[in-house]
Protein backbone atom coordinates (compact mmCIF):
# COMPACT_ATOMS: atom_id res chain seq x y z
CA UNK A 1 0.00 0.00 0.00
CA UNK A 2 1.29 3.47 -0.85
CA UNK A 3 0.45 6.53 1.18
CA UNK A 4 -0.16 9.92 -0.44
CA UNK A 5 1.72 13.16 0.12
CA UNK A 6 0.48 14.87 3.28
CA UNK A 7 -0.80 18.40 2.66
CA UNK A 8 -0.13 20.72 5.59
CA UNK A 9 -3.21 22.75 6.51
CA UNK A 10 -2.98 22.97 10.30
CA UNK A 11 0.12 22.98 12.50
CA UNK A 12 0.68 22.62 16.23
CA UNK A 13 3.87 24.39 17.37
CA UNK A 14 5.41 24.29 20.85
CA UNK A 15 9.18 24.78 20.98
CA UNK A 16 11.72 25.54 23.68
CA UNK A 17 14.48 26.15 21.11
CA UNK A 18 13.23 29.07 19.01
CA UNK A 19 16.00 28.80 16.39
CA UNK A 20 14.49 28.96 12.88
CA UNK A 21 11.00 29.59 14.25
CA UNK A 22 10.50 32.91 12.47
CA UNK A 23 11.36 31.47 9.06
CA UNK A 24 9.09 28.47 9.63
CA UNK A 25 6.01 30.38 10.79
CA UNK A 26 6.45 32.93 8.00
CA UNK A 27 6.53 30.09 5.47
CA UNK A 28 3.50 28.35 6.98
CA UNK A 29 1.51 31.59 7.05
CA UNK A 30 2.35 32.27 3.41
CA UNK A 31 0.99 28.80 2.59
CA UNK A 32 -2.28 29.43 4.44
CA UNK A 33 -1.49 27.02 7.28
CA UNK A 34 -3.49 27.56 10.48
CA UNK A 35 -1.14 27.73 13.47
CA UNK A 36 -1.95 26.60 17.00
CA UNK A 37 0.61 27.18 19.72
CA UNK A 38 1.41 27.37 23.42
CA UNK A 39 2.61 30.03 25.89
CA UNK A 40 5.98 31.48 24.98
CA UNK A 41 5.93 30.11 21.44
CA UNK A 42 2.53 31.69 20.76
CA UNK A 43 3.85 34.99 22.09
CA UNK A 44 6.81 34.87 19.66
CA UNK A 45 4.51 34.06 16.74
CA UNK A 46 2.15 36.90 17.67
CA UNK A 47 5.08 39.32 17.97
CA UNK A 48 6.01 38.39 14.41
CA UNK A 49 2.59 39.60 13.28
CA UNK A 50 1.37 36.14 12.32
CA UNK A 51 -2.08 34.88 13.40
CA UNK A 52 -1.99 32.15 16.01
CA UNK A 53 -4.52 30.33 18.16
CA UNK A 54 -3.54 29.54 21.74
CA UNK A 55 -3.95 25.97 22.90
CA UNK A 56 -5.90 27.28 25.88
CA UNK A 57 -8.52 28.72 23.48
CA UNK A 58 -9.06 25.22 22.11
CA UNK A 59 -9.06 23.29 25.38
CA UNK A 60 -11.00 25.90 27.33
CA UNK A 61 -8.47 25.61 30.15
CA UNK A 62 -5.61 27.97 30.98
CA UNK A 63 -2.09 26.70 31.45
CA UNK A 64 -1.82 25.54 35.06
CA UNK A 65 0.70 24.37 37.66
CA UNK A 66 3.44 26.66 36.32
CA UNK A 67 2.93 25.34 32.79
CA UNK A 68 3.10 21.66 33.76
CA UNK A 69 -0.36 21.12 32.27
CA UNK A 70 -1.23 22.74 28.97
CA UNK A 71 -1.23 20.31 26.02
CA UNK A 72 -2.25 17.15 27.92
CA UNK A 73 -5.84 17.27 26.73
CA UNK A 74 -8.07 15.10 24.44
CA UNK A 75 -8.77 18.05 22.13
CA UNK A 76 -5.05 18.25 21.41
CA UNK A 77 -4.05 14.58 21.33
CA UNK A 78 -7.13 13.53 19.39
CA UNK A 79 -6.08 15.99 16.70
CA UNK A 80 -2.62 14.40 16.63
CA UNK A 81 -3.64 10.74 16.74
CA UNK A 82 -6.69 10.74 14.45
CA UNK A 83 -6.56 8.70 11.23
CA UNK A 84 -8.04 10.68 8.38
CA UNK A 85 -9.29 7.64 6.42
CA UNK A 86 -11.01 5.98 9.38
CA UNK A 87 -14.69 6.88 9.75
CA UNK A 88 -14.76 6.04 13.44
CA UNK A 89 -11.92 8.47 14.15
CA UNK A 90 -13.71 11.27 12.33
CA UNK A 91 -16.87 10.59 14.29
CA UNK A 92 -14.86 10.70 17.52
CA UNK A 93 -13.36 14.06 16.53
CA UNK A 94 -16.81 15.45 15.71
CA UNK A 95 -18.23 14.23 19.01
CA UNK A 96 -15.79 16.41 20.98
CA UNK A 97 -15.60 19.17 18.35
CA UNK A 98 -11.88 18.64 17.76
CA UNK A 99 -9.92 19.38 14.58
CA UNK A 100 -6.95 17.43 13.17
CA UNK A 101 -3.35 18.63 13.02
CA UNK A 102 -1.18 17.75 10.03
CA UNK A 103 2.18 19.06 11.23
CA UNK A 104 3.45 18.90 14.82
CA UNK A 105 6.51 21.01 15.57
CA UNK A 106 7.86 20.34 19.07
CA UNK A 107 11.23 20.37 20.80
CA UNK A 108 11.85 19.85 24.47
CA UNK A 109 12.80 21.70 27.63
CA UNK A 110 16.61 22.00 27.69
CA UNK A 111 17.25 19.36 30.35
CA UNK A 112 20.55 18.32 28.75
CA UNK A 113 21.85 21.91 28.73
CA UNK A 114 20.71 22.59 32.29
CA UNK A 115 22.40 19.53 33.82
CA UNK A 116 25.54 19.64 31.64
CA UNK A 117 28.59 19.72 33.90
CA UNK A 118 26.44 19.59 37.02
CA UNK A 119 25.71 16.98 39.66
CA UNK A 120 22.08 16.61 40.66
CA UNK A 121 21.80 16.39 44.45
CA UNK A 122 19.08 14.50 46.28
CA UNK A 123 17.67 16.50 49.24
CA UNK A 124 19.35 15.58 52.49
CA UNK A 125 22.39 14.06 50.75
CA UNK A 126 25.75 15.66 49.99
CA UNK A 127 27.27 15.29 46.53
CA UNK A 128 30.54 13.34 46.60
CA UNK A 129 31.70 14.56 43.19
CA UNK A 130 34.77 16.81 43.09
CA UNK A 131 34.03 18.30 39.70
CA UNK A 132 31.12 20.28 38.35
CA UNK A 133 28.60 22.44 40.21
CA UNK A 134 25.62 21.05 42.07
CA UNK A 135 22.01 21.36 40.91
CA UNK A 136 19.22 20.56 43.35
CA UNK A 137 16.92 17.73 42.29
CA UNK A 138 13.82 19.89 42.71
CA UNK A 139 15.30 22.42 40.25
CA UNK A 140 16.45 19.80 37.74
CA UNK A 141 13.07 18.05 37.50
CA UNK A 142 11.36 21.25 36.39
CA UNK A 143 13.28 20.87 33.12
CA UNK A 144 11.89 17.39 32.50
CA UNK A 145 9.40 17.85 29.67
CA UNK A 146 6.18 15.83 29.81
CA UNK A 147 3.79 17.34 27.30
CA UNK A 148 6.51 17.74 24.66
CA UNK A 149 7.56 14.07 24.51
CA UNK A 150 3.89 13.05 24.59
CA UNK A 151 3.13 15.15 21.51
CA UNK A 152 6.31 14.08 19.71
CA UNK A 153 5.69 10.39 20.33
CA UNK A 154 2.00 10.64 19.41
CA UNK A 155 2.82 12.36 16.12
CA UNK A 156 5.66 9.94 15.39
CA UNK A 157 3.43 6.95 16.06
CA UNK A 158 0.88 8.42 13.66
CA UNK A 159 3.49 8.92 10.91
CA UNK A 160 1.12 7.52 8.28
CA UNK A 161 -1.12 10.54 8.74
CA UNK A 162 1.07 13.20 10.39
CA UNK A 163 4.53 14.76 10.21
CA UNK A 164 6.60 15.73 13.24
CA UNK A 165 9.52 18.15 13.34
CA UNK A 166 11.57 17.65 16.51
CA UNK A 167 14.65 19.74 15.66
CA UNK A 168 15.12 23.17 14.00
CA UNK A 169 17.63 21.68 11.54
CA UNK A 170 14.71 19.82 9.90
CA UNK A 171 12.75 22.97 9.02
CA UNK A 172 14.54 24.03 5.83
CA UNK A 173 14.35 20.62 4.11
CA UNK A 174 10.67 20.20 4.95
CA UNK A 175 9.79 23.70 3.79
CA UNK A 176 11.55 22.98 0.50
CA UNK A 177 9.60 19.74 0.03
CA UNK A 178 6.29 21.44 0.78
CA UNK A 179 7.20 24.21 -1.66
CA UNK A 180 8.02 21.70 -4.42
CA UNK A 181 5.37 19.01 -3.90
CA UNK A 182 2.61 20.66 -1.89
CA UNK A 183 3.20 18.46 1.15
CA UNK A 184 5.40 15.88 2.84
CA UNK A 185 5.92 12.40 1.42
CA UNK A 186 5.41 9.21 3.41
CA UNK A 187 9.14 8.44 3.27
CA UNK A 188 9.90 11.86 4.75
CA UNK A 189 7.33 11.30 7.48
CA UNK A 190 8.90 7.97 8.42
CA UNK A 191 12.35 9.57 8.54
CA UNK A 192 11.01 12.35 10.73
CA UNK A 193 9.32 9.81 13.01
CA UNK A 194 12.57 7.85 13.37
CA UNK A 195 14.42 11.05 14.29
CA UNK A 196 11.67 11.96 16.76
CA UNK A 197 11.86 8.65 18.60
CA UNK A 198 15.66 8.95 18.70
CA UNK A 199 15.29 12.48 20.10
CA UNK A 200 13.02 11.38 22.95
CA UNK A 201 15.19 8.32 23.63
CA UNK A 202 18.32 10.46 24.02
CA UNK A 203 16.36 12.90 26.17
CA UNK A 204 15.07 10.16 28.48
CA UNK A 205 18.54 8.60 28.64
CA UNK A 206 20.02 11.92 29.77
CA UNK A 207 17.43 12.16 32.54
CA UNK A 208 18.06 8.58 33.57
CA UNK A 209 21.85 9.12 33.59
CA UNK A 210 21.51 12.25 35.69
CA UNK A 211 19.27 10.57 38.26
CA UNK A 212 21.52 7.50 38.34
CA UNK A 213 24.51 9.70 39.16
CA UNK A 214 22.48 11.45 41.85
CA UNK A 215 21.60 8.08 43.38
CA UNK A 216 25.18 6.90 43.22
CA UNK A 217 26.36 10.08 44.95
CA UNK A 218 23.65 9.75 47.60
CA UNK A 219 24.46 6.10 48.25
CA UNK A 220 28.19 6.88 48.38
CA UNK A 221 27.62 9.77 50.79
CA UNK A 222 25.59 7.51 53.06
CA UNK A 223 28.52 5.09 53.26
CA UNK A 224 26.78 2.29 51.36
CA UNK A 225 28.53 0.77 48.34
CA UNK A 226 26.57 0.12 45.16
CA UNK A 227 28.27 -3.27 45.11
CA UNK A 228 27.49 -4.02 48.75
CA UNK A 229 25.15 -7.06 48.93
CA UNK A 230 23.23 -5.14 51.60
CA UNK A 231 22.44 -2.27 49.24
CA UNK A 232 18.79 -1.85 48.23
CA UNK A 233 17.82 -4.09 45.33
CA UNK A 234 16.46 -1.06 43.50
CA UNK A 235 19.99 0.34 43.02
CA UNK A 236 21.09 -2.79 41.16
CA UNK A 237 17.87 -2.81 39.15
CA UNK A 238 18.44 0.81 38.08
CA UNK A 239 22.02 0.00 37.04
CA UNK A 240 20.83 -2.96 34.96
CA UNK A 241 18.07 -0.93 33.27
CA UNK A 242 20.56 1.84 32.56
CA UNK A 243 22.99 -0.61 30.96
CA UNK A 244 20.34 -2.14 28.69
CA UNK A 245 18.92 1.25 27.74
CA UNK A 246 22.36 2.55 26.80
CA UNK A 247 23.02 -0.53 24.66
CA UNK A 248 19.67 -0.19 22.90
CA UNK A 249 20.44 3.45 22.15
CA UNK A 250 23.82 2.51 20.68
CA UNK A 251 22.36 -0.39 18.70
CA UNK A 252 19.80 1.99 17.17
CA UNK A 253 22.62 4.05 15.65
CA UNK A 254 22.76 3.15 11.95
CA UNK A 255 25.46 5.45 10.61
CA UNK A 256 28.21 3.32 9.02
CA UNK A 257 31.60 4.41 7.74
CA UNK A 258 33.57 1.73 5.91
CA UNK A 259 37.26 1.51 6.72
CA UNK A 260 40.08 0.41 4.43
CA UNK A 261 40.40 -2.83 6.39
CA UNK A 262 40.25 -4.18 9.92
CA UNK A 263 42.97 -5.23 12.34
CA UNK A 264 44.70 -6.89 9.36
CA UNK A 265 44.41 -6.15 5.61
CA UNK A 266 42.35 -9.27 4.86
CA UNK A 267 39.57 -8.22 7.28
CA UNK A 268 36.63 -6.04 6.20
CA UNK A 269 35.83 -3.35 8.79
CA UNK A 270 33.58 -0.38 9.53
CA UNK A 271 32.96 2.13 12.27
CA UNK A 272 29.32 2.45 13.34
CA UNK A 273 28.17 5.55 15.17
CA UNK A 274 29.37 9.13 15.38
CA UNK A 275 33.00 9.29 16.52
CA UNK A 276 33.19 12.79 15.03
CA UNK A 277 31.26 14.00 18.08
CA UNK A 278 34.36 13.21 20.11
CA UNK A 279 37.26 13.74 17.72
CA UNK A 280 38.19 15.63 14.58
CA UNK A 281 41.01 14.10 12.54
CA UNK A 282 41.98 17.24 10.65
CA UNK A 283 45.29 16.12 9.12
CA UNK A 284 46.73 12.93 7.70
CA UNK A 285 45.21 9.77 6.27
CA UNK A 286 41.77 8.64 7.37
CA UNK A 287 41.74 6.75 10.62
CA UNK A 288 42.11 2.98 10.45
CA UNK A 289 40.50 0.29 12.58
CA UNK A 290 43.60 0.09 14.77
CA UNK A 291 43.78 3.89 14.99
CA UNK A 292 40.26 3.97 16.43
CA UNK A 293 41.16 1.30 19.00
CA UNK A 294 44.28 3.22 20.04
CA UNK A 295 42.44 6.53 20.21
CA UNK A 296 39.68 5.00 22.31
CA UNK A 297 42.27 3.78 24.81
CA UNK A 298 44.11 7.12 24.75
CA UNK A 299 40.99 9.23 25.31
CA UNK A 300 39.74 6.97 28.08
CA UNK A 301 43.07 7.23 29.87
CA UNK A 302 43.34 10.97 29.52
CA UNK A 303 39.72 11.51 30.58
CA UNK A 304 40.85 10.44 34.06
CA UNK A 305 43.38 13.31 33.99
CA UNK A 306 41.30 15.95 32.19
CA UNK A 307 41.17 18.27 35.21
CA UNK A 308 44.87 17.89 36.13
CA UNK A 309 47.92 20.02 35.46
CA UNK A 310 49.38 19.48 31.96
CA UNK A 311 49.40 15.71 31.41
CA UNK A 312 50.69 13.73 28.47
CA UNK A 313 50.48 10.01 27.70
CA UNK A 314 52.13 7.83 25.07
CA UNK A 315 50.37 4.58 24.10
CA UNK A 316 51.24 1.65 21.87
CA UNK A 317 48.70 -1.02 20.92
CA UNK A 318 46.20 0.52 23.43
CA UNK A 319 48.68 0.17 26.34
CA UNK A 320 50.33 3.18 27.99
CA UNK A 321 54.14 3.17 27.78
CA UNK A 322 54.61 6.54 29.47
CA UNK A 323 52.36 8.97 31.39
CA UNK A 324 53.37 12.13 33.25
CA UNK A 325 51.93 15.25 34.86
CA UNK A 326 54.03 18.42 35.27
CA UNK A 327 53.80 22.20 35.43
CA UNK A 328 54.19 22.44 31.64
CA UNK A 329 53.36 20.14 28.76
CA UNK A 330 56.94 20.04 27.54
CA UNK A 331 58.04 18.71 30.94
CA UNK A 332 55.22 16.14 30.86
CA UNK A 333 56.46 14.99 27.45
CA UNK A 334 60.06 14.64 28.60
CA UNK A 335 59.08 12.65 31.69
CA UNK A 336 56.61 10.41 29.85
CA UNK A 337 59.03 9.71 27.00
CA UNK A 338 61.80 8.87 29.49
CA UNK A 339 59.73 5.95 30.78
CA UNK A 340 60.27 4.06 27.51
CA UNK A 341 62.20 5.57 24.61
CA UNK A 342 61.71 2.61 22.26
CA UNK A 343 58.03 1.68 22.32
CA UNK A 344 56.60 5.12 21.35
CA UNK A 345 57.73 4.71 17.73
CA UNK A 346 54.51 4.51 15.69
CA UNK A 347 52.40 5.08 18.79
CA UNK A 348 49.76 7.54 19.96
CA UNK A 349 50.48 10.74 21.89
CA UNK A 350 47.62 12.37 23.78
CA UNK A 351 47.54 15.52 25.93
CA UNK A 352 44.90 16.98 28.22
CA UNK A 353 45.65 20.58 27.26
CA UNK A 354 46.59 22.69 24.23
CA UNK A 355 49.70 21.39 22.46
CA UNK A 356 52.28 24.17 22.08
CA UNK A 357 55.16 24.66 19.66
CA UNK A 358 57.90 23.68 22.13
CA UNK A 359 56.25 20.33 22.84
CA UNK A 360 55.52 19.84 19.14
CA UNK A 361 59.20 20.35 18.31
CA UNK A 362 60.23 17.69 20.83
CA UNK A 363 57.74 15.02 19.83
CA UNK A 364 58.37 15.75 16.15
CA UNK A 365 61.72 13.98 16.59
CA UNK A 366 60.00 10.56 16.62
CA UNK A 367 57.41 9.07 14.29
CA UNK A 368 53.94 8.92 15.81
CA UNK A 369 50.81 7.58 14.14
CA UNK A 370 48.57 10.02 16.01
CA UNK A 371 48.95 13.19 18.06
CA UNK A 372 45.75 14.15 19.89
CA UNK A 373 44.94 17.18 22.04
CA UNK A 374 41.96 19.45 22.81
CA UNK A 375 43.65 22.13 20.67
CA UNK A 376 46.93 23.04 18.98
CA UNK A 377 48.61 26.42 18.79
CA UNK A 378 48.85 27.64 15.17
CA UNK A 379 52.64 27.25 15.26
CA UNK A 380 52.48 23.69 16.61
CA UNK A 381 49.82 22.77 14.07
CA UNK A 382 51.88 24.14 11.17
CA UNK A 383 54.97 22.20 12.28
CA UNK A 384 53.18 18.90 12.86
CA UNK A 385 51.31 19.10 9.55
CA UNK A 386 54.59 18.97 7.66
CA UNK A 387 54.56 15.18 8.01
CA UNK A 388 51.78 13.87 5.79
CA UNK A 389 51.53 10.43 7.39
CA UNK A 390 51.02 11.79 10.90
CA UNK A 391 47.38 12.03 11.91
CA UNK A 392 46.46 15.08 13.98
CA UNK A 393 43.33 14.76 16.08
CA UNK A 394 41.44 17.49 17.88
CA UNK A 395 39.54 16.19 20.93
CA UNK A 396 36.02 17.66 20.99
CA UNK A 397 34.93 15.94 24.19
CA UNK A 398 36.11 13.19 26.50
CA UNK A 399 34.44 9.76 26.38
CA UNK A 400 31.31 9.46 28.47
CA UNK A 401 29.91 6.11 27.30
CA UNK A 402 27.82 4.60 30.11
CA UNK A 403 28.30 1.08 28.74
CA UNK A 404 30.67 -1.15 26.78
CA UNK A 405 29.79 -3.95 24.38
CA UNK A 406 31.93 -6.86 23.13
CA UNK A 407 30.79 -9.52 20.68
CA UNK A 408 31.23 -13.17 21.57
CA UNK A 409 30.06 -16.57 20.36
CA UNK A 410 26.27 -16.58 20.27
CA UNK A 411 25.81 -12.98 21.40
CA UNK A 412 27.27 -9.93 23.06
CA UNK A 413 28.70 -9.06 26.46
CA UNK A 414 27.53 -5.82 28.08
CA UNK A 415 28.97 -4.01 31.05
CA UNK A 416 29.01 -0.58 32.63
CA UNK A 417 32.05 1.44 31.61
CA UNK A 418 34.83 1.34 34.19
CA UNK A 419 34.66 4.92 35.37
CA UNK A 420 36.80 6.09 38.28
CA UNK A 421 34.42 6.63 41.21
CA UNK A 422 37.13 6.60 43.86
CA UNK A 423 38.54 9.88 45.17
CA UNK A 424 41.81 10.64 46.97
CA UNK A 425 39.83 11.01 50.21
CA UNK A 426 38.18 7.60 49.82
CA UNK A 427 41.47 5.68 49.91
CA UNK A 428 41.97 3.73 53.13
CA UNK A 429 45.37 3.28 54.75
CA UNK A 430 45.62 -0.26 56.18
CA UNK A 431 49.22 -0.15 57.45
CA UNK A 432 50.89 1.26 60.53
CA UNK A 433 52.79 3.80 58.46
CA UNK A 434 50.72 6.42 56.70
CA UNK A 435 51.93 7.48 53.24
CA UNK A 436 53.61 10.88 53.06
CA UNK A 437 51.88 13.67 51.15
CA UNK A 438 54.24 13.06 48.21
CA UNK A 439 53.60 9.32 48.28
CA UNK A 440 49.86 9.85 48.46
CA UNK A 441 49.97 12.17 45.42
CA UNK A 442 51.95 9.60 43.44
CA UNK A 443 49.74 6.72 44.58
CA UNK A 444 46.65 8.52 43.30
CA UNK A 445 48.43 9.19 39.98
CA UNK A 446 49.54 5.54 39.72
CA UNK A 447 46.04 4.27 40.49
CA UNK A 448 44.53 6.15 37.55
CA UNK A 449 47.26 4.91 35.20
CA UNK A 450 47.14 1.23 36.23
CA UNK A 451 43.44 1.16 35.39
CA UNK A 452 44.41 1.53 31.72
CA UNK A 453 47.17 -1.10 31.69
CA UNK A 454 46.21 -4.63 30.69
CA UNK A 455 45.98 -7.18 33.51
CA UNK A 456 47.93 -8.30 35.35
CA UNK A 457 49.06 -4.70 35.69
CA UNK A 458 51.84 -3.19 37.79
CA UNK A 459 52.92 0.46 37.55
CA UNK A 460 55.85 2.11 39.36
CA UNK A 461 55.55 5.90 39.73
CA UNK A 462 57.69 8.76 41.01
CA UNK A 463 57.12 12.53 40.78
CA UNK A 464 53.76 11.95 39.03
CA UNK A 465 55.46 10.06 36.21
CA UNK A 466 55.51 6.41 35.25
CA UNK A 467 58.88 4.77 35.86
CA UNK A 468 58.12 1.18 34.91
CA UNK A 469 55.02 -0.54 33.51
CA UNK A 470 54.34 -4.27 33.58
CA UNK A 471 51.38 -5.33 31.46
CA UNK A 472 49.44 -8.32 30.23
CA UNK A 473 51.18 -11.06 32.19
CA UNK A 474 49.64 -14.20 33.66
CA UNK A 475 51.63 -13.65 36.88
CA UNK A 476 51.53 -10.47 38.96
CA UNK A 477 55.12 -11.06 40.09
CA UNK A 478 56.19 -11.36 36.43
CA UNK A 479 54.50 -8.01 35.72
CA UNK A 480 56.48 -6.52 38.62
CA UNK A 481 59.71 -7.94 37.24
CA UNK A 482 59.00 -6.63 33.74
CA UNK A 483 58.14 -3.16 35.09
CA UNK A 484 61.40 -3.10 37.05
CA UNK A 485 63.40 -4.36 34.07
CA UNK A 486 61.88 -1.65 31.85
CA UNK A 487 62.87 1.02 34.39
CA UNK A 488 66.40 -0.36 34.61
CA UNK A 489 66.77 -0.40 30.81
CA UNK A 490 65.96 3.34 30.78
CA UNK A 491 68.31 4.02 33.74
CA UNK A 492 65.40 5.06 35.94
CA UNK A 493 65.71 4.52 39.67
CA UNK A 494 62.81 2.91 41.54
CA UNK A 495 64.22 3.95 44.92
CA UNK A 496 61.44 5.61 46.98
CA UNK A 497 58.92 4.99 44.19
CA UNK A 498 55.30 3.93 44.72
CA UNK A 499 53.57 1.03 42.99
CA UNK A 500 50.00 0.37 41.89
CA UNK A 501 48.42 -3.04 41.28
CA UNK A 502 45.14 -3.26 39.36
CA UNK A 503 43.97 -6.17 41.55
CA UNK A 504 44.82 -7.42 45.01
CA UNK A 505 48.06 -9.18 45.84
CA UNK A 506 47.00 -12.80 46.41
CA UNK A 507 50.18 -13.40 48.43
CA UNK A 508 52.70 -11.17 50.15
CA UNK A 509 55.40 -12.14 47.60
CA UNK A 510 54.06 -9.66 45.05
CA UNK A 511 54.25 -6.78 47.49
CA UNK A 512 57.73 -7.82 48.64
CA UNK A 513 58.92 -8.03 45.04
CA UNK A 514 57.89 -4.39 44.56
CA UNK A 515 59.53 -3.37 47.84
CA UNK A 516 62.74 -5.14 46.83
CA UNK A 517 62.89 -2.90 43.74
CA UNK A 518 62.62 0.25 45.89
CA UNK A 519 58.89 0.92 46.33
CA UNK A 520 57.99 2.48 49.68
CA UNK A 521 54.22 2.71 49.24
CA UNK A 522 51.57 0.58 47.51
CA UNK A 523 48.03 1.09 46.28
CA UNK A 524 45.78 -1.88 45.54
CA UNK A 525 42.09 -2.82 45.80
CA UNK A 526 42.39 -5.22 48.75
CA UNK A 527 39.85 -7.99 49.18
CA UNK A 528 42.13 -11.04 49.20
CA UNK A 529 41.58 -13.80 51.76
CA UNK A 530 45.26 -13.19 52.58
CA UNK A 531 44.98 -9.43 53.09
CA UNK A 532 46.17 -9.82 56.68
CA UNK A 533 49.31 -11.62 55.49
CA UNK A 534 50.01 -8.87 52.94
CA UNK A 535 49.39 -6.08 55.48
CA UNK A 536 51.67 -7.80 57.99
CA UNK A 537 54.47 -8.02 55.40
CA UNK A 538 54.00 -4.32 54.57
CA UNK A 539 54.25 -3.37 58.25
CA UNK A 540 57.38 -5.47 58.73
CA UNK A 541 59.09 -3.65 55.86
CA UNK A 542 57.84 -0.15 56.70
CA UNK A 543 55.69 0.07 53.59
CA UNK A 544 52.60 2.30 53.52
CA UNK A 545 49.65 0.73 51.78
CA UNK A 546 46.30 2.10 50.61
CA UNK A 547 43.22 0.03 49.77
CA UNK A 548 40.78 1.39 47.19
CA UNK A 549 38.00 -1.17 47.43
CA UNK A 550 37.74 -1.22 43.63
CA UNK A 551 39.45 -3.53 41.15
CA UNK A 552 40.32 -2.33 37.64
CA UNK A 553 40.96 -5.40 35.50
CA UNK A 554 41.44 -4.68 31.79
CA UNK A 555 41.35 -7.81 29.64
Amino acid sequence: MSYPVLPVRRALISVSDKKGLHELITFLHQHQVEIVSTGGTAKKIREAGIPVTDVSEITGFPEMMDGRVKTLHPLIHAGILERSDLKEDQQALDSIQAKPFDLIVVNLYPFLDVVAGKNVSIPGEESTSESGSVLALEDAIEYIDIGGPSMIRAAAKNMIYKAVLSHPDQYATCMEEIRETGGLSFLTRVQLAQAAFHHTAVYDQAIQDSLARALENAVSASGTSLHDPNSPDIIESIAKEKLLAADQSQQAEKKVQWLRYGENPHQVAAVVGKPEAYIDCFHGKELSYNNYLDLDAALRLMSDFKAENPTLAILKHTVPCGVATADSLIESWKKAFATDRTSPFGGVIVANTELDLQTAQELDEIFSEIVAAPSFTPEAEALLMQKKNRRLVRINQWPDNPSQCTTMFGGRLLQQSDLITETPDSLICVTQRQPTAEERKNLWFAWRVVKHVKSNAIVFVGDECTLGIGTGQTSRIRSTEIAAENAKSESLSLLNSVVASDAFFPFSDGLLAAAKRGATAVIQPGGSVRDEEVIKAANEHGIAMLFTGKRHFRH
